[in-house]
C-alpha cells in the first residue's frame, strides 16, 4: 500500500521533478493560472490543487503518474472541463491535476476499416472533422462538442442526441491506451470489432472518471456519411403519445431512425426567451414536443415520404396534434437550436435541481408522470423542466422553483427533490447517472442505490488497480 504524503517537503520535490519532466510549457503552478483547472465550468464544484501537468505524450504522462505514485499525492485527470458532476474538481489541496490537452495528435485514420485513432486531448469536434475528411462521421453529439475532449468523453461514456442508432462512447469504442495507476502504459489501441481472447479490459476505463487510471488514446468507430437527412418537429399531447409514435416512427423508418428527442412546454418556451435567434415553427404552445431524425444513404429525399406517411398516420391516430418538416438544411438547424438551447433555456427560466436519469424507453412515461405528481405534492407550485432522448430512456429531469421563492430557498431542498425523484428512478429499474457521470454530485448516492454486491465488486476492482487511491480520490467509488 502507497502512503500518503503530507509534508510540503516532499510535495516541493515533486514539483522540480515534474518540471524536469514537462518542461515549462507543460507545468503550472501559479494561482491565477491554476484557478480554471480546479473550478467546474458551471461554478457549481472548486477544488484546489498544487500543480497542473500537461504533458504532450504518453510517455511523459506515464513519467508524472509515476512521480506523483512515488510521492504519494493524489492525482486528478481532466479534459475538457466540461462536465456537470463534479469529477475533474480536487477534494484534496495537494492534488496534481493531469490534463492532456496537449495530447491532441491524429495517430491514425483507416477508411477502410472505418477507424480512427486519435489521442485523449483531441476535442470531439476536431474528430468529427478528421472524419468528414474521409466521408465519414464520427456521430457523438454534444452541447459542448467544440470543448469538451475525447478522453473526457470516454471516461463518463457521454451518450448524447445520436445514442438510438450509433450508441454511447462504449459503443463506438474498440481499443484504448490508458497509463494505469503505477505508472506502466497499457497499449490496447486494437481495431478489432471481435476480439474474445478474455476479458475485454478497456470497459473497466470506459465510464470510471479516471479513477483506474488515464486514457491517453483511443481508437473509434466511424460510419457513412449520410446522404439523406429528414427531420420534423410535432408538438404532442402526452409523453404516453410521443413513446406511441417512437414505436410508430421505428415501423416506418426502421433503423434509419437517429433521433428522437422529448421536450416540455416550458423548455420550447424559455428556449425561445433566452436564445435570440430562436423561433418556434407553430403560431401556439403545445403540452410537448418532440424533435425527431433520420437519415440514410439513399437519394436525398428518400426518407421524406415514409417521414410525411408515419406522421400522416400519428395525426389519424391523435398522436400527433401539430408538426413541421424541415424544407432545408437551414431549416434543420434552427429546429436542432431548439432543442440544443435547452442548457440556456434552463438558465433563463430559473435555476433547477438537475437530474440525468435513464429508465426502461417503455416506463419513460410513467417516470414523468410519477415525478411530477411527487414533486407537485411535495413542493407546492414547483415547475417541472423536462427534456431529453425518449429514444434511449435518459431523460434530463430538472424542476424549477416557485415562483417567488429564491434560487437559494430552492437549494435547500435539493436532498428532498433528488431522493425523491431517484427513488422513483430506482423503482422503474432506472439510473440515476445516465450520460454525465457520478464524480462528486452523485457519489453518496451510489451507495444508496447500489446493491451490497455490486458495491462490493466496484470496491474491489478500485482496490486492484488503484490500491493507494491515489487516482482521482473522492469520486465514483474511491
Amino acid at each position: 500500500m502507497y502512503i500518503i504524503a503530507t509534508g510540503e517537503m516532499l510535495t516541493d520535490d515533486l514539483g522540480e521533478r515534474l518540471r524536469a519532466i514537462l518542461g515549462p510549457q507543460g507545468f503550472i503552478e501559479q494561482d491565477a493560472e491554476l484557478e480554471r483547472y480546479c473550478i467546474s465550468f458551471d461554478g457549481a464544484f472548486r477544488g484546489r490543487a498544487r500543480y497542473v501537468a500537461r504533458p504532450c505524450s504518453t510517455a511523459e504522462l506515464s513519467a508524472v503518474v509515476t512521480a506523483c505514485r512515488k510521492a504519494g499525492v493524489p492525482m486528478v485527470p481532466q479534459g475538457g472541463n466540461t462536465g456537470l458532476a463534479g469529477g475533474a474538481q480536487p477534494v484534496d489541496s495537494r492534488s496534481v491535476i493531469i490534463s492532456p490537452e496537449r495530447m491532441r495528435a491524429l495517430r491514425a485514420i483507416d477508411a477502410h476499416n472505418d477507424t480512427i485513432t486519435v489521442e485523449a486531448g483531441m476535442t470531439l469536434a476536431e474528430v468529427q472533422s478528421h472524419a468528414a475528411g474521409i466521408d465519414r462521421i464520427f456521430p457523438l453529439s454534444l452541447a459542448s462538442e467544440g470543448s469538451c475532449q475525447i478522453g473526457g468523453n470516454l471516461s463518463t461514456n457521454a451518450g448524447g442526441t445520436q445514442v438510438l442508432r450509433y450508441g454511447n462512447m462504449r459503443a463506438l469504442t474498440l481499443g484504448l491506451e490508458v497509463v494505469l495507476p503505477d505508472g506502466g502504459i497499457w497499449s490496447g489501441l486494437r481495431a478489432l470489432r471481435k476480439d474474445s481472447t478474455g476479458y475485454d479490459l478497456k470497459q473497466v476505463f470506459i465510464g470510471a472518471e479516471g479513477t483506474l487510471g488515464v486514457i491517453t488514446a483511443a481508437t473509434l468507430r466511424l460510419f457513412p456519411r449520410p446522404r439523406d437527412i429528414v427531420a420534423a418537429l410535432v408538438a404532442v399531447p402526452t409523453p404516453a403519445a410521443a413513446l406511441d409514435l417512437l414505436h410508430l416512427a421505428r415501423s416506418h423508418i426502421g433503423e434509419s431512425l437517429s433521433a428522437f428527442e422529448l421536450m416540455r412546454r416550458e423548455c420550447m418556451k424559455w428556449v425561445l426567451v433566452a436564445l435570440p435567434g430562436a423561433t418556434s415553427p407553430f403560431a401556439e404552445e403545445y403540452p410537448w414536443y418532440v424533435l425527431i431524425e433520420a437519415a440514410g444513404q439513399g437519394e436525398p429525399g428518400a426518407l421524406r415520404g415514409p417521414t410525411e406517411q408515419m406522421l400522416s398516420e400519428a395525426m389519424d391516430k391523435g398522436l400527433v396534434i401539430n408538426g413541421v418538416l424541415a424544407d432545408s438544411e437551414a431549416q434543420r438547424r434552427r429546429l436542432w437550436l431548439l432543442r440544443e438551447g435547452q442548457a440556456e433555456a434552463q438558465k433563463a427560466g430559473g435555476a433547477g435541481i438537475k437530474h440525468d436519469v435513464s429508465v426502461p424507453v417503455s416506463r419513460v412515461p410513467e417516470f414523468i408522470g410519477r415525478a411530477d405528481a411527487a414533486l407537485a405534492e411535495a413542493i407546492p407550485g414547483i415547475r417541472p423542466f423536462a427534456f431529453g432522448h425518449l429514444g434511449d430512456g435518459n431523460i434530463h429531469y430538472n424542476p424549477m422553483p416557485p415562483l417567488g421563492i429564491s434560487p437559494s430557498q430552492f437549494a435547500e431542498r435539493r436532498t428532498e427533490i433528488n431522493r425523491i425523484v431517484h427513488d422513483i428512478v430506482a423503482d422503474l429499474g432506472g439510473s440515476i447517472s445516465a450520460e454525465h457521470g457520478v464524480g462528486q454530485l452523485r457519489r453518496s448516492e451510489m451507495f444508496r442505490y447500489k446493491s451490497p454486491a455490486e458495491l462490493n465488486a466496484l470496491k474491489l476492482l478500485k482496490q486492484a488497480f488503484d490500491p493507494g487511491n491515489l487516482m482521482n480520490p473522492g469520486k465514483v467509488i474511491g
